[in-house]
């Protein structure tokens, strides 16, 4: 089973929202609606997504702000969905960081199409994009090979205790939630079971003990996740 794939829509019009929604679930992903630019940008503080749709008059923050905001973000796709037309403000979206513009009034099976498109053209980037050996500390993973050693030690991992380890040295100042673990691990939308995460964690890290007496790789950051200690 494939990632979960999550799109929020950043869309103040309740009309409209829904139906961007609708296409979304219809396509087999999983849609957020954001009907602020200041609600929108809590959602993208909260979790990894694959993909903004931001339409540019929000209340609140406007989608201008928005994109300024998260500029420099380069793990999701963001497709304006605006009745702004006018060639510059294309222009201008397109600069600051949008990946493509989708004037309204629009047809759905456009924005259905544009969205697959994308959504195909970054999992490419990001298959293409991760190293085969990934460091930190004592720590080195090879994926290809599909080793793990620690302060040197060979660790025998299961499957997804090695992609859990992955995920952690991917990014090693990120805490990753039980949600985020859960669902870019096990592929399947995260309901709330802690015991899943907790119990493989807690393997995996007895196991990194065994093999490295003395140090701690991993860090349980209270109430939110784990990380990478620093």
């Amino acid at each position: 089973m494939n990632n979960p794939i999550h799109i929020l829509v950043a869309e103040d019009d309740s009309d409209i929202s829904r139906l961007l929604c609708s296409i979304i679930k219809k396509s087999g992903y999983i849609p957020q609606p954001a009907f602020s630019g200041t609600e929108a940008l809590l959602y993208l503080e909260q979790r990894q997504w694959s993909m903004l749709l931001l339409d540019l008059m929000l209340p609140g923050m406007t989608g201008e702000e928005l994109l300024q905001q998260i500029a420099g973000r380069d793990d999701m796709s963001v497709i304006i969905i605006s009745a702004k037309g006018e060639p510059q403000t294309k222009v201008s979206a397109l600069r600051a960081g949008a990946d493509d513009f989708i004037t309204k009034p629009f047809d759905v099976e456009e924005v259905s199409a544009r969205i697959d498109s994308h959504l195909r053209l970054y999992s490419r980037i990001a298959q293409s994009a991760l190293p085969s050996v990934l460091q930190h500390q004592g720590l080195v993973l090879h994926r290809d090979a599909m080793s793990v050693t620690a302060n040197g030690a060979e660790l025998t991992l299961t499957v997804l205790e090695f992609e859990i380890l992955s995920l952690l040295l991917s990014a090693p100042k990120k805490v990753f939630t039980k949600a985020n673990l859960y669902e870019r691990v096990w592929h399947e939308p995260y309901y709330g079971d802690d015991n899943t995460v907790n119990v493989h964690m807690s393997n995996l890290r007895s196991k990194l003990t065994k093999a490295a007496p003395g140090s701690e790789f991993i860090e349980t950051v209270w109430g939110i996740g784990y990380r990478l200690k620093p």
